[in-house]
C-alpha cells in the first residue's frame, strides 16, 4: 500500500481522509500533522508516497513550502486539498511542484480519482478546471480574470495581507524586506484596480480567497 502523510490543521478532515483511505485498501496513513513545524520532521520519518497538503495551515509559508518540499523529497507526490478557489490557485500549485489540485468540495469519488491518477504519475486537475484554463481570454477584465493574472508570490503576499498582517510579519514569514512588500502591495492595488488596502481586503474576502 501507498504511504500517506495529511498536513491540515482541521482535525475532522484529517480522521475523515484517513477513515475513508483505509477503506480502499489502497492506501495507508503513517503521519498527520497541523502546523508546519511538524511537516518535515514528519516527512523525514516516515518516508510518504503521497503527501496530502493544505497550504492555509499555520506556520506554513505557503508557495514556498511548497516548492522547498517538492525540491527537498523529489520523490513525494504532493496533492493540495484546499477551500481556496481552485481557478485562482490550483495552476500555480502545479507549478510550485504539487502533482494534483483538489478543492474541499470534492466528492470522494473524485478525491480518490485525484489519488490514483497522481500515485500513477499523472498531473491531477480536474475536467471543469483544464477546460477552464484552455478557454480562458488573456484579456479577461473580470475579477477573477484579474486574480488569475498575478504570480505566486503576489498571491501569498495577498494572502498575507487579508489575514491581517503587517508589513514586518509578511516580511519576516516570506524572508524578504519590508520595502519589497510595500512594493507588492502597490502593485497589488494598480493590478486588481482598488483604491486602498481595505478595498483590497474586502474584494478577497468576497471571493473567499482567505
Amino acid at each position: 500500500m501507498k504511504r500517506v502523510v495529511i498536513a491540515d490543521h482541521h482535525a475532522m478532515i484529517r480522521e475523515g481522509i484517513s477513515v475513508f483511505l483505509k477503506t480502499t485498501h489502497k492506501y495507508t496513513v503513517v503521519g498527520n500533522v497541523s502546523r508546519g513545524t511538524e511537516l518535515i520532521e514528519c516527512i523525514e520519518k516516515t518516508k510518504p508516497d503521497i503527501l496530502i497538503l493544505e497550504l492555509n495551515i499555520p506556520e506554513i509559508k505557503g508557495f514556498n513550502t511548497l516548492r522547498h518540499i517538492h525540491e527537498t523529497f523529489p520523490k513525494i507526490k504532493i496533492v493540495i486539498f484546499s477551500s481556496y478557489p481552485e481557478v485562482v490557485y490550483a495552476l500555480r500549485t502545479i507549478k510550485s511542484g504539487a502533482s494534483g489540485y483538489i478543492p474541499k468540495t470534492a466528492s470522494p469519488a473524485e478525491f480518490l480519482e485525484a489519488l490514483n491518477h497522481v500515485n500513477l504519475g499523472g498531473i491531477f486537475l480536474n475536467d471543469a478546471l483544464i477546460a477552464a484554463y484552455n478557454n480562458r481570454n488573456n484579456n479577461d477584465t473580470s475579477v477573477i480574470g484579474k486574480y488569475k493574472k498575478l504570480s505566486a508570490r503576489e498571491l501569498e503576499v495577498l494572502n498575507l495581507l487579508s489575514d491581517g498582517k503587517r508589513n514586518k510579519d509578511i516580511a519576516s514569514l516570506l524572508e524578504i524586506n519590508e520595502k519589497t512588500v510595500s512594493t507588492y502591495k502597490t502593485r497589488l492595488l494598480k493590478k486588481l484596480e482598488v483604491n486602498s488596502l481595505a478595498e483590497l481586503i474586502t474584494q478577497v474576502r468576497m471571493l473567499q480567497l482567505s
